[in-house]
């Protein structure tokens, strides 16, 4: 499990037009005064941390050296993850001096990240990755794929300037699909699948760790990979891979499910019942019933849901689906193996077990430890923050509601 702290709440300094936060802007919900006593309580009991936001390098520079200073403490590493135009020599020398590892969120350099930023903005952010790169810290990037940076005659521009920051040093790129809300900036589904089809090849012969495309092999050929949380069967009422810790204090779930403003209150214990009714609800009503790669994607994030509404599938089923077809596609003509029809039919009789309420607590039936980078957006680092379990660069993560192996 996860735990982002928010020392700003949601504020940012900038208004990135697709941000899954704007519901919780427009009803407000901000920010709250800080209660550094409770947030240190939950923090030292955390099992590790991720500073997050809104943008978290607007807290004041000494709550931030307090808080790192906690996280080395405790944990011996530390994590944050920023949009990058804060980012100065002073805050680096303080990563530097509380290890902690850097994930940026950006689209690309000049017009392909003008969502997000502004030129200047943009600017800065890029400054900040060269400069992290010098002194041997490289960030991971999260990028978020949209019409300015993805379209076709743009998709060049934005694999060559990945290539770019991969002969710098960075090493680790995360590929969101914009949110279904934000319709005008949103590829439609024939272009975002075409978009992934081909950042997919182009993947094949770069040097970056990119996901959701290592996910997907991973799903695909072994019995108990080690995934990305939007693979996870996630109960948006609790959203086991995230505990958010505000800055009075209390606790909060993913944000991407905060679809009407509201920072609801965790549920004591999961549920499963979108992933029973996903399963038997035909695909033409928002189900996922007869689909090949349910066991894998199990209708993804609920975040990413058809209308926003978390019963149904995701809105990005198209894109998925084509996505795993082709990576499998690959994998049997590498000469790899993928997992067996038998296998898979095991593997989703256990998860049924395991919705019902009739398994015992244990190891997944396939996957499904929350790795620790939340819903991709924090920091990977070379022995990994996204312990005994532990994704390529994150924070350490726990197995939780899991049935024995089969």
């Amino acid at each position: 499990m996860t735990t982002e702290y928010l020392p700003v709440g949601i504020a940012c300094n900038l208004s990135c037009s697709y941000c899954y936060q704007d519901p919780m802007r427009d009803a407000g919900n901000i920010n709250v005064p800080r209660n550094w006593p409770k947030v240190r309580e939950k923090l030292v009991n955390s099992g590790g941390f991720t500073v997050f936001g809104g943008e978290p390098l607007l807290a004041p520079i000494e709550h931030l050296e307090e808080v790192w200073q906690l996280g080395l403490e405790h944990f011996g590493t530390n994590s944050i993850q920023t949009n990058g135009t804060l980012i100065t020599w002073p805050i680096i020398e303080l990563f530097k001096k509380y290890k902690v590892q850097v994930g940026i969120s950006v689209d690309g350099p000049g017009v392909l990240n003008s969502l997000r930023s502004t030129i200047d903005q943009t600017r800065a952010t890029l400054g900040a990755i060269r400069d992290l790169c010098i002194v041997n810290m490289p960030p991971s990037l999260i990028v978020t794929i949209h019409r300015e940076n993805s379209s076709p005659e743009r998709l060049k521009l934005l694999t060559d300037w990945l290539d770019g920051v991969a002969h710098m040093g960075v090493k680790y790129v995360n590929f969101h699909i914009l949110e279904v809300e934000k319709g005008r900036e949103r590829l439609t589904d024939e272009e975002n699948t075409q978009a992934f089809l081909a950042l997919y090849q182009w993947s094949r012969t770069s040097k970056l760790y990119i996901e959701p495309f290592t996910d997907i092999r991973k799903l695909l050929t072994e019995r108990h990979p080690n995934v990305s949380c939007v693979w996870n069967h996630c109960d948006p009422a609790t959203t086991a891979a995230v505990q958010g810790i505000s800055p009075d204090g209390t606790m909060s779930n993913c944000g991407r499910t905060n679809k009407d403003g509201v920072n609801w209150l965790k549920g004591d214990t999961p549920g499963f019942e979108r992933y029973l009714l996903l399963r038997e609800t035909p695909q033409e009503v928002g189900g996922c019933r007869g689909c090949t790669y349910f066991i894998f994607c199990k209708g993804q994030c609920p975040g990413t849901a058809i209308e926003g509404d978390w019963r149904n599938r995701t809105a990005d089923c198209r894109t998925w689906y084509e996505l795993f077809e082709r990576i499998e596609q690959d994998l049997i003509g590498e000469g790899r193996e993928v997992l067996r029809t038998d296998i898979k039919g095991e593997i989703e009789r256990a998860y049924v077990q395991m919705w019902s309420g009739d398994a015992q607590h244990g190891d997944a039936p396939h996957g499904d430890s929350p790795h620790g980078d939340s819903h991709g957006d924090a920091p990977h680092g070379d022995v990994h923050a996204d312990s005994d379990k532990i994704y390529e660069g994150g924070i350490p993560g726990v197995l939780i509601n899991e049935p024995p192996r089969i």
